[in-house]
């Protein structure tokens, strides 16, 4: 943990959030709580992890992404690793 103050350890979380609520939640009227629920499962499954690219991962979803580097080579650091 950061000291006080310190916003970045944070900051990752803190803009799916608001990006969460801006294409999502702020867009649409819920009945309840389980339809809010459902919805925002939807958005972030269907949505946020396969189709919604992603600059800082080379305009790519998260899940293709993953993919792509679940089957590179790793870097190797030392001979001990």
């Amino acid at each position: 943990m950061s000291r006080k103050g310190n916003c970045w350890d944070n900051a990752v979380a803190e803009r799916f959030f608001l990006n969460l609520k801006m294409e999502r939640v702020w867009q649409r009227q819920y009945a309840n709580h389980a339809e809010a629920k459902g919805d925002i499962t939807d958005y972030i499954v269907g949505f946020y992890n396969y189709t919604r690219i992603n600059s800082a991962l080379g305009k790519l979803p998260p899940a293709v992404y993953e993919r792509k580097m679940a089957v590179s080579e790793p870097i190797v650091v030392s001979e001990f690793t």
